[in-house]
This record gives structure tokens, C-alpha cells and sequence, in this order.
């Protein structure tokens, strides 16, 4: 590990993607389980401390918490315990330099913190992006086909009044080969129908997804797509980026910016949309903490072709305030020695290196959501 840039170590960030934090103290069971994507505990004889994301924990959580590097699983999970989950999650989230964090609360909202609490714990802003299938679950109980689009796009405006973005996750649902046309009322009235008729529960009706983005791009908002690498939930070939080839090509002129979380393993197509779709930006969240020390690949083949200005930060940490920590700490480290390689083979000055961090940072997501008016 090399020493990080000092405008790196310096740079304020915007985390444009997360997720809240639990507040409860959480046994060794839990915490691992929220160390992976899997849905199911590892096998017996196995645990998430043997993983890279496992040994970051170990090697770069554990002196926030007054432990030497590489501390033990079991010393790490009793001093954690000693200090209580509140003063855990003050300590790793307000040690990130992040001036404002953008809250996904539309996934197991009951057992994470609200937006105040999480602004409280960070000693930061902390703003809604509203989650598309939640308002539109939300809706279908009480309304009817007829009834449904008229339902969600009410519901949509008012829960979005107070939120900076809006976010899909069709690709867990229906897979990104999104059509670029905007359903007509009638194919929209029929996708309802056989949705309430199938018990108006998950949706998961390409229909009803391109719906709802489009309703969503009509109210100006930013719209996040899950892209790629995910839990055991996603069919990973359907989250390829290119498949919304379509639809980017459908809504370009609108204006309205598109965002690509994530990405892993399609980041390298991502970073190809984001450079010939005006309106795509694109991250590398998610990726950065699980892959520990090896998230140094990913960068450079990921910033080979995506503009800096299409870049944004994030984490996509969710529920341990270890991931918030991780995840910055992390892509700081990949950011300076992407840099400091482009110094060295004197392919840009320093002056170009700070305004490129500054882009990828903080910049261009302040931009995006409008930031400096909320």
C-alpha cells in the first residue's frame, strides 16, 4: 500500500449511493451475513472473515476501534460489542471526509436508521433517493388496473418532493433489457392487471419497470439503475449495461441524467455507455469494498474510457458502518494509485489530477442532484 496523494487524502466526498446503518448490536452470525451478497450464512467450518472483504475488516476497521491491525475476528467483534453499535457507526461514518450521503431506504427500511438518524450518526447531510418498486408496491393494494398508473404517479410526486434521485431495480426484477418506448395506458393497464391478479406483491413485469422509470424521468429527478454484481436475487447475464442500450438511446434528449451503479463485472461497458450518452454517469461502488486490496484492477480498467465528468463516488454500504469506512478508504487508495501512476508516466500535471478528483469526488454528483439547492 502505497501513501495516498495528499489532494486524495484531502478530497470531500459524496457518497451518491448507500444504504442506512443498523443501530442494535449485532452477533458474529449477522455481521458476516452483512459482509457478503449471499443471501443464505456460509456453510459450517466457513466464515466471511476468510475473504478479502473479511481480512479489510481486520486490516483497516480495526484501528478505528482502538485495535492493532490484523486483530483478530474475535477480538474485533468484542471490543466492537464493548463500544455499542451508535458510537461503532459515529466513528467509522463521520472518519470518511463525506460531506453528504444519499440514502437508498426502499430495501429492509424497518431495520436500518431513518434519514435524520443516519445525518445525526454522520455528523453530515443526508438526502432520499426514492426507490421506484417500493412506491409502486406501496399503490397496488389499493388501487385497481384502471387505476394503478394514476396511483403511482400521485404517490411518486409527493414521496419524491422531498428526495434528490430516484432509483430502478429492474435488473432484479425483469433484467435491464429495458425497451426504449414508453408503455401506452392500455399496456400499462393490462401489465397492472395481471399483476394485481398474481397477488400484487413483487413486481416483475418489463412493462411495469419501463413505467416506472418513465414517470420517474418525467418529474426531472436523476434515476439509478442497479447494474451487475448483486445478491443471489439478480440473474447476472440480464444486468449487463448494454442491454439498456435502448432506453438510453429513448431518453437522451429528456436530459435527465442516468445513473449505472455498480457495474462489476460489466464495468468496462458501463464505462463505454457513460462516454457515448450524454446523460450516463456511472461508479464503481459495491465492487470497491468487497474486493478489498484487489480493487486496484478495477479502477484503471474502469476510468480507461469513462470522462472523469461522468464519474461519481459511493459505496453502496449498507447496514455496518465498517462498509462506509471500507468503501471510502478504498477507493481513495485505488483513486491516488491510478493517479499517481498517470504523474509518474507524466500523462497529466498535478493540476489535472486535484480538478479530476474533485470531479469524481464531489463535483459531479452536487451537479447531478443539485446538491447546492437543497
Amino acid at each position: 500500500m502505497t501513501d495516498l496523494l495528499p489532494f486524495v487524502a484531502d478530497l470531500p466526498l459524496v457518497d451518491h449511493h448507500c444504504h442506512g446503518v443498523v443501530t442494535r448490536d449485532v452477533p458474529r452470525a449477522d455481521f458476516e451475513a452483512m459482509l457478503t451478497e449471499a443471501d443464505a450464512p456460509s456453510p459450517l467450518g466457513t466464515s466471511l472473515f476468510d475473504s478479502l472483504i473479511g481480512l479489510a475488516v481486520r486490516a483497516r476497521c480495526a484501528p478505528v476501534l482502538d485495535l492493532p491491525k490484523h486483530a483478530s475476528a474475535e477480538a474485533y467483534l468484542q471490543r466492537r460489542a464493548e463500544l455499542g453499535a451508535a458510537e461503532v457507526a459515529r466513528r467509522f461514518l463521520r472518519g470518511t471526509g463525506t460531506t453528504d450521503f444519499l440514502l437508498d431506504g426502499g430495501f429492509l427500511p424497518d431495520a436500518l436508521t431513518t434519514t435524520p438518524e443516519f445525518a445525526g450518526l454522520a455528523g453530515a447531510r443526508a438526502h432520499d433517493v426514492v426507490r421506484l418498486e417500493q412506491v409502486a408496491e406501496a399503490v397496488i393494494g389499493g388501487s385497481t388496473a384502471a387505476g394503478f398508473a394514476a396511483a403511482f404517479a400521485g404517490e411518486l410526486e409527493k414521496r419524491a418532493a422531498t428526495a434528490v434521485g430516484l432509483k430502478s431495480i429492474a435488473a432484479y426484477r425483469a433484467g435491464l433489457e429495458l425497451a426504449g418506448e414508453r408503455p401506452s395506458p392500455s399496456e400499462v393497464e393490462a401489465a397492472a392487471g395481471r399483476w394485481l391478479a398474481a397477488g400484487g406483491t413483487r413486481l416483475a413485469d418489463e412493462v411495469l419497470h419501463r413505467h416506472l422509470v418513465f414517470t420517474g424521468l418525467d418529474l426531472g429527478l436523476p434515476v439509478q439503475f442497479h447494474v451487475g454484481y448483486g445478491d443471489a436475487d439478480v440473474d447476472l447475464h440480464r444486468c449487463d449495461p448494454l442491454l439498456l442500450t435502448g432506453l438510453l438511446r429513448a431518453t437522451r434528449e429528456r436530459g435527465v441524467p442516468i445513473l449505472l451503479l455498480h457495474n462489476y463485472p460489466f464495468h468496462r461497458n458501463a464505462a463505454y455507455l457513460a462516454q457515448v450518452f450524454e446523460h450516463v454517469f456511472v461508479d464503481a461502488g459495491l465492487i470497491t469494498h468487497n474486493a478489498g486490496f484487489r480493487r486496484r484492477p478495477c479502477w484503471p480498467s474502469f476510468l480507461e474510457i469513462a470522462p472523469f465528468g461522468k464519474v461519481l463516488f459511493s459505496t453502496d454500504a449498507f447496514g455496518l458502518a465498517e462498509l462506509y469506512h471500507l468503501g471510502t478508504a478504498l477507493f481513495r487508495q485505488g483513486l491516488s494509485d491510478f493517479l499517481r501512476a498517470a504523474l509518474d508516466a507524466d500523462a497529466l500535471s498535478e493540476v489535472d489530477a486535484v480538478r479530476m478528483c474533485a470531479l469524481v469526488g464531489h463535483e459531479n454528483a452536487q451537479r447531478i442532484y443539485r446538491l447546492e439547492h437543497v
